[in-house]
């Protein structure tokens, strides 16, 4: 046996761990959007399970999803690359648009749909991973020139003036981290990608110069006490959950904060209140699982990788990153580790267009891992040319291996 097919028979093994970590996330965001949320819907709603219902209603809506995105091969999303970018783009230009984007607390963030909204930038999440997995299996072997290196950070560059102008800074920071790392993974030159980096580093600091609510923002974060009832509010409320919660937590259905405390409970801070009814164990739990959700997935980048699934592997990494990074951005913003951004926690946080790109994620993951189980009996070796690679370019082979993994 290979150690490909080695690799991916004792992945079988571990084929439980991907859907078992989704299960459970989705299992503790239905418990605590209801218990979070039930105050605020009987009060402004006259309904106590308004965003409960909402929250299934959503669900359901994504697990339709997951079915239809499970029953397409990947080299159908490989070849429809271009298509989702341009679609991703006149979702977020339509947004901007009076009268087509629907404005909330100063943000112009979703598209109002009859009594349904989307919101344009979770779209683009699910259309940018696959169009630059793609686009990287592709080019990587001029990803080492400066010119073909600039094609991904200019189109990533008009993605993120988009998000901005709504704006949306938090997708940005998720997505363009996302991009980078595929990109890095990709084989693009490590003096190329640190210089991007610094770049965009710079473009970010100078952003939170010249817009006076950033700054407010990013002052508050170091010294949230400092205005504890005007800026400060949301991470201090945030910091009392944490703070009320201890170890194990006041019991589900107890918290307090979520009494007109702490806003977004249901939402952004979610794992605030968690960490309030279930203590730090509970939270860890929590973190335990995403970190599983990860391995799970880059251990499918690995087999990918074996196989020389190339596009497979920039896309199972590409899920990794984005979930485990707006994961850790959410927890890090409810704990006061990180400035406060309008970012769902997946699978877990009330939040419709959000739930259903996760799930739709989920069905993709799931199908590149079967699609690696169903190749890996014709599969002969991969592992001698994966030993012949750069330890910092995995990507970088011939154009006849890459032949037919992307159109």
């Amino acid at each position: 046996m290979s150690k490909a097919q080695a690799l991916v028979q004792d992945s079988k093994n571990l084929d439980w761990l991907l859907p078992f970590c989704v299960l459970a996330l989705v299992s503790i965001g239905v418990v605590m959007v209801a218990s979070a949320s039930i105050a605020y819907a009987a009060d402004v709603y006259g309904d106590s399970w308004y965003f409960l219902k909402r929250h299934l209603m959503y669900l359901g809506v994504g697990a339709l999803a997951a079915l239809v995105v499970s029953q397409v091969p990947l080299s159908v999303w490989s070849r429809l690359s271009w298509p989702l970018l341009l679609f991703s783009c006149l979702l977020l230009m339509a947004v901007l648009v009076p009268g087509i984007g629907r404005e909330v607390n100063g943000s112009r963030r979703w598209l109002a749909l009859g009594s349904i909204t989307v919101q344009p930038s979770e779209v683009a999440k699910f259309c940018l991973l696959i169009f630059f997995a793609s686009f990287l299996t592709r080019r990587n072997q001029q990803l080492r020139h400066w010119s073909s290196f600039m094609v991904p950070v200019v189109i990533l560059g008009i993605v993120a003036v988009l998000l901005l102008s709504q704006p949306d800074f938090g997708s940005v920071v998720v997505i363009s981290g996302t991009v980078l790392a595929m990109v890095f993974l990709a084989g693009a030159r490590l003096p190329h990608t640190f210089l991007l980096v610094g770049v965009a580093a710079c473009g970010l600091a100078l952003m939170a110069l010249v817009s006076p609510y950033r700054l407010q923002r990013l002052m508050t974060f170091l010294d949230p006490w400092g205005d504890q009832f005007a800026s400060g509010y949301q991470l201090t409320q945030s910091l009392i959950a944490f703070g009320r919660g201890e170890w194990f937590g006041v019991g589900l259905g107890n918290s307090v904060q979520k009494l007109f405390y702490l806003p977004e409970a249901h939402t952004d801070f979610i794992f605030a209140i968690l960490s309030e009814e279930w203590g730090i164990a509970g939270g860890l739990v929590v973190i335990g699982l995403f970190v599983a959700l990860t391995w799970s997935l880059l251990r499918l980048v690995r087999g990918a990788l074996e196989q020389q699934k190339f596009f497979a592997a920039l896309l199972a990494f590409g899920i990794a990153v984005l979930l485990a990074g707006q994961a850790f951005v959410n927890m890090g913003v409810a704990s006061g580790l990180l400035p406060t951004k309008g970012l769902t926690l997946p699978f877990v946080s009330s939040g419709g267009s959000s739930l259903v790109v996760c799930c739709a994620l989920f069905a993709l993951a799931m199908r590149l891992q079967a699609e690696l189980h169903e190749n890996v009996d014709g599969e002969k070796s991969g592992a001698g040319i994966i030993r012949q690679l750069p330890i910092f370019n995995p990507l970088q082979v011939g154009d006849r291996e890459l032949k037919g993994e992307a159109a």
